[in-house]
């Protein structure tokens, strides 16, 4: 891999277009993933916001769940933002009906934690490992984290409420940091991927 990583954003639903925005602020070569070989060509992944319960759906109408838990498991570095931390996590506290997730991350998520989309709120939130002072989070339908298990490391707490996990090479934020100019958090997910190459 070179110094400028090619990062696929997961585009089955959700806010793709701004996640590619901000890889490409953060010196990486961005692309919309829909296929399990467009997925097989990128050296990392954004699992984007969106709808917890629809990306799952798709992802196995499209035949991308099982090989993008098969990436996941290998190692390639992946970021989650809202509906993508869901995703990410190993269970769901309140799964709907038929929702699974890709994995990767050992916590227990709460879909809709912080309400409705009504009560979305923006906050600053201090990320261990960005540096530069707090980044502004989104929090948009947000699920937030109730617990993690040992192989899990908090980096990012909004009020009692656990909001951003890494392990390993996995990340996860309840807030959409793509929505704010702000792309210190895909800054940090570049590097993640660069140190894998």
């Amino acid at each position: 891999m070179t110094d400028t990583p090619v990062i696929g954003v997961l585009a089955l639903q959700g806010d793709v277009r701004e996640h590619l925005i901000a890889l490409a602020s953060a010196d990486a070569v961005a692309r919309p993933v829909r296929r399990p070989e467009e997925l097989a060509e990128v050296d990392g992944l954004v699992i984007p916001g969106g709808e917890s319960t629809t990306m799952s759906k798709l992802a196995v109408l499209f035949g991308m769940l099982e090989p993008l838990r098969e990436r996941v498991a290998a190692g390639m570095p992946v970021y989650g933002t809202c509906a993508g931390m869901i995703l990410l996590a190993d269970k769901i506290l309140d799964p709907r009906s038929g929702q699974e997730t890709v994995g990767g991350i050992d916590m227990i998520v709460r879909r809709n934690a912080f309400g409705r989309q009504n009560e979305s709120f923006e906050a600053a939130v201090e990320v261990d490992g960005v540096p530069g002072g707090p980044v502004e989070g989104v929090f948009i339908r947000a699920p937030w984290v109730e617990s993690v298990g040992a192989g899990a490391d908090v980096v990012a707490v909004h009020g009692n409420h656990i909001v951003a996990v890494r392990q390993g090479n996995a990340l996860a934020t309840s807030f959409h940091p793509e929505l704010t100019g702000d792309h210190r958090v895909h800054a940090l997910f570049v590097d993640m991927v660069r140190a894998v190459g």
